[in-house]
């Protein structure tokens, strides 16, 4: 098997592509050990430096501490990845612990969000390693979580507000501002 990375975006976040199935539920976040018990994530997240893994359809994307460099860890994480799914695997996760909010629950304005979030960022962000939940409606303002390589990017607030914001406030006239939330 031949694991590609890429580069992404921030700098402490590799994305990794195993050329396999990686989540059946879509996007999932993990920062401890303790939220999962699939030995692959529980792996990665014990190698020294790593803060974090999101993981998606096709692909993971690895956080680091700023302070280690992605040639003392990659070929480790590589390695695990490599071991998972040599071991017959055909997947890394197949049930998302999300609790989002029922669609029902939803004003007209919040499921107008979800879906441009859905069909026109959510693609574009997930193509640098990341992805982007929708949290809260309040006032004019979205509150919207980044996760995997978006979180903590540098980039990330000029493509918060660059980019998300102006295109929400272009569809929905009543957002007038897009606020990160940290989960």
């Amino acid at each position: 098997m031949f694991v590609q990375t890429l580069n992404t975006p921030n700098p402490n976040s590799l994305k990794f592509l195993p050329g396999e199935k990686v989540s059946l539920s879509g996007p999932v976040e993990f920062t401890e050990k303790a939220q999962t018990s699939n030995e692959l994530i529980r792996n990665i997240l014990s190698v020294n430096g790593v803060t974090g893994i999101f993981i998606s359809d096709d692909f993971l994307s690895v956080n680091k501490n700023p302070e280690k460099n992605w040639e003392d860890i990659k070929h480790i994480i590589i390695s695990f990845i490599n071991e998972y799914y040599s071991s017959g695997k055909k997947f890394v996760y197949e049930r998302s612990s999300e609790t989002s909010k029922n669609d029902e629950s939803l004003n007209e304005i919040e499921k107008k969000i979800i879906k441009i979030l859905e069909t026109k960022i959510r693609p574009a962000v997930a193509s640098d390693g990341g992805d982007i939940k929708f949290k809260e409606y309040k006032n004019g303002k979205v509150f919207v979580e980044m996760q995997g390589s978006c979180s903590g990017c540098p980039s990330s607030t000029m493509t918060l507000k660059k980019g998300v914001e102006n295109l929400l406030k272009h569809y929905i006239p009543e957002v007038i501002e897009v606020v990160p939330v940290n989960n």
